[in-house]
Formats: structure tokens, C-alpha cells, sequence
């Protein structure tokens, strides 16, 4: 898969990006099915084979539970061929299955260097804000942009941005960072005016749910799949489309329908 760059950024980031929930979590989540979460040998061979793909963006966050600890042992030897996102605001309490939101600065100061140590990394190449919803309020009245802005100053995070679920929130997190991750597909086209502002101004942007969360795959039909990429490829302002999946057969042919979908355009 041909790489993109990321925004003004040195990354260069596959079109499609292996999430990674599904790695820590079944707790609390929106897939239509339940699953049990893959071994430790399942899991090196879905990220083998992600890699002999031609993906190398991986999707993870303090809230998918296990998946930060799981991959600095699973990553280990190949950090160098992987651009690690992750992300800070929301934390999961793997007993309850609740998530629970804490923006303060300092917080997001611990929950770095958290992230850094889980990771056994020394750097995370994207970092960004995982919001409840209230966008404009975490970021004007918390900083945190700059907060990761700073961070990225001193080299411990490769470029900012947040997880929005607004038009708003998508906006005014382009205008102080890297890149915004946004909610797009077949059944949800309300944020498309970030990925406009995006394409206009040379930014960047990750999808999530951009098969709403396996939902679009139960449909009947035309392949889900494909009219899917074929719809978020068209869009000049996508940098990169955040897939999770723990089933090798599924990886394979998402990978194949992107790649199709972007040789049409």
C-alpha cells in the first residue's frame, strides 16, 4: 500500500491503519457481535500479517484496556516499522467495563509517560486528545493541544491532534494541531466539513468507524465492504482509515478493497 504523508509531518502512514481494540477489550464496546480477545500468538500473526500488507499505522488507546501493554511486548524488534498512535483523555476500568474522561494537564502529562512505558517505547509517532463529545470544551478550557504541542516539542510524541465528535471540535483541532480523527462512512457524512478544511489546509486526517463499527457489514446487497472505500477514498481530505479487526480473512479483504478503491480514483 502506498504511503501518505501526514499533514507537514516527516510521517509517511498507510492508507489503512490496524486498530487495536479489539486486542484489550470486549467490555463495554458497539461491534454487533461479542468476541474473546485473540492469544498472544493469534495476536503476532494478525500484526504479521497487517505488516506483510503493506500497513504501518497502528491504532491504540489507553481505553481499549490491554492493548498498549499487549503491544510493547508484541511490537518488540520491529518499533522501526510501525508509526503508533495513541491517545489520552479516556481511561477504562477493565473491571467495570466503564470509561471515565480526565483532561487536566497534568493527567495527560502522567498518562504519556504511561502510554511511553507501556508501549517500551521511547516516542509515540501521533498522540491525540480522545474526547467524551464536548470538543470545543476540553480544548479551549484544558489546553490540551498544546499540552501535546509541548510534548512534541521534546520529542516524546511525532504529531498531535484529537479524536473528535464534532464539527466544531474537528475544526479547532486542525487549527492547533496535526491531524483530527473523525467519524465517516456509508451512514454518517455530518463531520465531512473537517476533511474539507483538511484537504484545504494540508492536514491530517484518520477515520474511525468507517464501517460503523462491522454494522455496515451486515447489510444486505451490494459488498459493504467496497462501497464503503469507495465512498471514503473519494474524499481528497482522508489521509488514513483505522480498521478493527482480529480476523485474518477480514484484514485481508479490507486491505484489498482499499487498494482498490484508491487505484479508481
Amino acid at each position: 500500500m502506498l504511503k501518505r504523508r501526514l499533514a507537514n509531518t516527516d510521517l509517511e502512514i498507510s492508507p489503512l491503519g490496524l486498530g487495536t481494540v479489539k486486542l484489550g477489550r470486549n467490555k463495554g464496546i458497539k461491534y454487533p457481535t461479542h468476541f474473546e480477545l485473540p492469544s498472544d500468538k493469534e495476536a503476532a500473526q494478525l500484526i504479521g500479517l497487517a505488516k506483510e500488507l503493506g500497513i504501518n499505522l497502528i491504532d491504540t488507546a489507553p481505553a481499549y484496556g490491554d492493548s498498549e501493554t499487549r503491544l510493547g511486548t508484541l511490537l518488540t524488534g520491529q518499533r522501526q516499522d510501525w508509526v503508533i498512535c495513541s491517545k489520552v483523555g479516556e481511561e477504562f476500568d477493565n473491571q467495570t467495563g466503564q470509561s471515565s474522561y480526565k483532561f487536566t494537564p497534568e493527567h495527560i502529562q502522567f498518562s504519556v509517560e504511561r502510554s511511553l512505558k507501556r508501549l517500551n517505547t521511547d516516542y509515540i509517532d501521533m498522540l491525540l486528545v480522545h474526547s467524551d463529545g464536548n470538543d470545543v470544551e476540553i480544548i479551549k478550557r484544558f489546553g490540551l493541544l498544546q499540552v501535546l504541542n509541548d510534548l512534541k516539542a521534546q520529542g516524546k510524541i511525532r504529531a498531535t491532534g484529537m479524536s473528535t465528535k464534532t464539527i466544531e471540535g474537528g475544526l479547532l483541532a486542525l487549527q492547533q494541531s496535526d491531524c483530527a480523527m473523525v467519524t465517516y462512512n456509508l451512514t454518517h457524512a455530518d463531520e465531512e466539513p473537517v476533511l474539507d478544511f483538511a484537504a484545504q489546509h494540508n492536514k491530517g486526517i484518520l477515520l474511525k468507524k468507517a464501517l460503523a463499527s462491522g454494522h455496515i457489514c451486515t447489510h444486505a446487497g451490494e459488498d459493504p465492504v467496497q462501497a464503503s472505500f469507495n465512498y471514503i477514498f473519494a474524499h481528497p481530505g482522508v489521509t488514513s482509515a483505522i480498521i478493527g479487526t482480529i480476523n485474518p480473512e477480514h484484514l485481508r479483504s479490507n486491505v484489498a478493497a482499499a487498494e482498490k478503491a484508491i487505484l479508481q480514483q
